[in-house]
This record gives structure tokens, sequence and C-alpha cells, in this order.
């Protein structure tokens, strides 16, 4: 008789957390807790450097990985769309900062441009002073308005000049670029800020840049290139971490963490051991990839038997998944001040065996199917679906995976793939409205989150979708080249909840509904004016000019006719 397999805890106690609620979730008011945040919760929006700068050549920037692949113009991008200009935020810092304020936000999360401070990638070439400037007085015009800037080193744009000479994050080298350029961001911000994030969402960054091919550098290394990638960047990471810890904490006082996007995994079949095996196993190639290397010291157990098994399958002598040595893995251990948690969707899982023999790849090495339930409310986009209870778990597995360590959300929103300029988002009301509810129920729970991150503060460009999809509390006109920014419904909604840290109560709540939505006709109106806003501007900027040009000709002309008759 074979031994049955005991659940998982942190199963379990998700089991416990449930409180009888179905699968398919009680009614959304039955289950809708009302209550107010911890005093000192941060609420915030965030952003990334490549997505909304634009200005990608210049004052002394240099090109990125994404400046590269955009460039290459084999539909790598959908519509061939380039972000040179994306949403020209490098020009409007502070009309953005204006936008900020208006949202009632405590803290906006934007990451910094590598090649735009060091050009070639490499501190000992060159420091742009023009990109150091551009920060550090972005960073003054945010705390001049109160609000506290959480700043992500490294959102995927590696500067091109290390990709082509070492290979990117193939090369273990990158560390050691990646330390002296965190020590230059420590040395010319850290007086100023003092929430540093490392990276965002590495597990991304490595699946779709060297596994699938679908993001900058482009390469299609299956089954070694993300793991190879991952594990260079996880030094980096504790190398930038012991560098602050060393030498800048004593003198700044801020934390050091990464953050790390996951979907929730629920178990197909709850009754089945192989699904709820299967399940755990999507986080821990998920989640547990990266945090636990830096919580417990190294990659969760799960990947190691089944890489380094299907490894051997295929006639290979070592692992597919690196190895990390006794003194690495003490290094990395214990290195972030707080866990990044990026969330937005779930996903059933199921077991699934691939053999061996079809070949490396992430894919296969997980054994598993995801499947979504057709019932989940539709967003307008392929993805994300609607799940706010799977966020909850999430929290649970991370609160119970890692120490119960201090998590701020980092992202956590929905996208608009209509084509349409719609500004009365009541599909975002709703995903923000039950996402932050689960998140409220999560903390008193007791899962230590300290603030949360909206994605996103602009629409913007979104990597291989170009600017198909919108993520935005604000709409932007991409097609006007002055990049105009218009509120949404959502951003009502979201300041009113800032506003009570919360939810009051039900009738407080329904009447934010009913003032977000009012407001958004108002601004459509203005949105559907913009077309003849645009040729008015352009009727100013070009016609008056070219016609005030001809008046000036006309006149001379006539004056020399004039001087040549008394003549």
């Amino acid at each position: 008789m074979k031994p049955v397999r005991a659940v998982p805890l942190w199963w379990v106690l998700l089991l416990v957390s449930r409180l009888g609620a179905t699968r398919k979730g009680p009614p959304e008011e039955a289950s809708f807790y009302y209550g107010t945040f911890p005093l000192g919760f941060s609420w915030g929006a965030g952003s990334s450097a490549f997505q909304t700068e634009g200005a990608w050549d210049q004052d002394g920037k240099g090109p990125s990985i994404w400046d590269a692949f955009t460039h290459s113009g084999k539909g790598k991008v959908l519509g061939d769309e380039t972000a040179d200009v994306a949403c020209d935020g490098y020009y409007k810092v502070q009309e953005d900062v204006v936008l900020l304020r208006e949202l009632h936000v405590n803290h906006y999360r934007f990451s910094l441009s590598w090649p735009r401070l060091l050009p070639t990638g490499i501190r000992a070439d060159k420091v742009n002073k023009r990109g150091v400037k551009f920060y550090s007085d972005f960073i003054d015009a945010l705390l001049k308005s109160n609000i506290t800037p959480i700043v992500t080193l490294h959102h995927w744009d590696l500067p091109q000049l290390l990709q082509v000479k070492y290979g990117g994050w193939q090369n273990v080298s990158m560390a050691n670029y990646f330390r002296d350029y965190a020590d230059l961001c420590f040395e010319a911000f850290g007086d100023r800020v003092k929430h540093w994030i490392t990276f965002s969402d590495p597990r991304t960054m490595a699946e779709k840049g060297y596994e699938t091919g679908h993001h900058a550098p482009g390469l299609q290394l299956h089954g070694t290139g993300l793991y190879k990638a991952a594990h260079h960047i996880i030094k980096a990471h504790a190398q930038a971490w012991h560098s602050y810890n060393s030498t800048w904490r004593g003198k700044q006082q801020g934390l050091v963490g990464i953050s790390l996007n996951c979907d929730w995994g629920e178990p197909m079949d709850i009754n089945s051991p192989k699904d709820i095996e299967a399940a755990e196993r999507y986080l821990q190639f998920c989640l547990g990839w990266f945090a636990n290397p830096i919580y417990a010291g190294d990659y969760p157990q799960v990947m190691k038997d089944r890489i380094g098994k299907k490894s051997a399958e295929q006639g290979l002598d070592m692992s597919r998944l690196p190895v990390f040595s006794l003194q690495e893995k003490s290094y990395i251990k214990g290195t972030s001040d707080f866990l990044g948690l990026g969330h937005f969707t779930t996903r059933y899982i199921t077991e699934r065996n691939y053999p061996s023999r079809q070949g490396p790849s992430y894919h296969n090495d997980r054994d598993l199917v995801e499947l979504v339930d057709p019932n989940w409310p539709d967003l307008g986009s392929t993805w994300p679906q609607s799940v706010p209870w799977g966020f909850r778990r999430l929290l649970h597995f991370a609160q119970t995976q890692y120490g119960n360590p201090p998590i701020y959300v980092t992202e956590n929103g929905a996208s608009q793939k209509l084509h349409c300029t719609q500004l009365c988002d009541e599909w975002r009301i709703q995903y923000l409205k039950g996402y932050i509810n689960e998140m409220l129920k999560a903390i008193k729970d007791g899962v230590n989150i300290k603030g949360y991150t909206s994605w996103s503060l602009l629409d913007k460009f979104e990597w291989e979708k170009g600017y198909s999809d919108r993520y935005g509390f604000y709409y932007v006109e991409f097609n006007n080249r002055n990049k105009p920014r218009y509120p949404k419904a959502s951003v009502q909604y979201y300041k009113k909840i800032i506003t009570a840290n919360g939810f009051p109560n039900r009738r407080e709540v329904e009447s934010w509904y009913l003032k977000a939505l009012e407001t958004c006709a108002i601004n459509n109106q203005m949105l559907a004016a913009e077309p003849l806003l645009s040729h008015m501007q352009m009727v100013t900027e070009i016609v008056v000019p070219t016609v005030c040009t001809l008046c000036i000709l006309i006149s001379a002309v006539l004056l020399m006719l004039l001087l040549q008759s008394q003549s």
C-alpha cells in the first residue's frame, strides 16, 4: 500500500482561512468586509521608466535592450510600436506630479533607467550627469508634494551595450555591474529615497527574455537561458542589498527589497492530491523561484527535484537549474527588508506530465496546465480575469512560506483591451474594490501588509502589446503629439478609498461609485472634443505662423516696390 502524502501545511491554513466560502465565492455584498486599513498604511500608484519616459536618445541616454528590440522592425511588438516617445514623461514631470497630487497618493513607485544614468551600463565608463539631475529633480518634486518615492533600480531596460558585449543576464559579470549601478543610485538619491526595489518581476524578465523570446533581448534558450539569467539576477540582488547594508544603511536608514509577481494557483480539484501538489508546484516555480533563495537560501526543493530529474532523462550530466555554493546560499539568504508582491489574477491548476523527450523548457519542467473559469468576469482583455479571492490566498501563502515578512503590494491592476476611449471604467472600479477588499481581509487575518501600489498611473507602452492594453488611471491620447492625460472614473473612486483609508460603510462606498460615474461623463465630453482641439492647435501652431510669414514677405515686397517707384 502506497503511503499517503500529507497535504502541505500552507494549504491547510488556506482552507481554514476560507471561513466557509465556496470556490465561486458568495454573493459580493455578503462577503464584502467594511472596515479601514491600519494607521500609516501607504497608498500609491506605479509606472516604469521605459514604458512612460520616452526621450530614448535625449540628454546623453544610452540605448537599452528594449530600444534595440522595438527598433528591429521584425514584428516583435504589436503594430511595430516603439517607446521612443511613449507618454513623453521625461518632459512632463511637473504635470504628472500634479496628477499624483490629484489622486491623493502617499507614494509613487517608479523605476530609474539604467542606460539614462550609465549610457554603457558601466559606471567606470561614464556617468550621465543630466540623467542624474533629471531623477534628482523628479524626486525633489515628489517630496515637495509630500509623496514618498519608492524607487525600482531595474525594470527590464538593460543597457544594450551590456547585452552586446557580455550577453546580458547570461553572464555572471552583470551582478558586479548592477552593484556598481546600485551604488551610484544609493549615493546620488539615497539621502531622499528610503524605499528601494532592486528588480521588478524578474521571473517575466527571465522567462520572456531568455525562454520564449517575446521580450528583449528576444532569445530562445529553451530550458536553460531563463534559469541562468535568474541565477545571476538573484546574485545581483544580493550584492546590491549587501552593499546598501554595509555602506549606506547607517547613514540613510532606508529599506531594500525585491518585487516578485505571481498569479494565484488554485487546484482544479480540491480533493485531488495531484492537483494540490501541482498548484503548490506552480507557486514554487513562480514565486518561490526567487523568494526561496532570498528567504531560505536556496531554490525550492520541488524545482531542484523536477528539473534535475528531467535533465538526467534528457542525457545531461548536470541539472539545467544552476547550483548555489554553500557560501552563496549564506550570502543570499536574508537579503530583503520587505517583500514586494505583484499580483493580477488567478489560474486553476491541474497535473499534466510532459515527457522529457519533448525537450527542455520551463513549461514542461512544471508538469501542469493553467486553466481559467469562463464564469470569471471579463474585463475586455484576454488577461487578467478578475478573481479577487485569489489575492487573499496568495498573501497568506507569502506570509506562511517566508516567515511573515513586511509586504508591499507593488503591482495590482487591470487592463482594458477594447479599442475605445471610454473613460467610465466601471470594470476597473469593480476590480479595485474587490482586490483591495481581499487585501483588507488578509490584514485582518494577520498578514503584515504595509502598502499598496495600483498599476498604473498612466496608460503606457505595454511591452510586446504596444499601446493596445491600457492599465492607467489616466487615459493618454497617444495620437496627439502632446500626449494629453484625461482622468478615468477610477481616479475618483481610488481617491475616495485613499481618503477614507478603506471602506467605512456600505452607503458611503456606494455613493463613491455613483459620483465617479458622474465625473467621468464630463471627462468623456472633454475627450470627445480632443480632435477639434488638436485641429485648432494645428491651426495655431502651423497655419497662423505660415500666414504671418507670408504677410511679412508680401509687406517686404510691397515696400521694395514702393521705394523703387519713388526713386
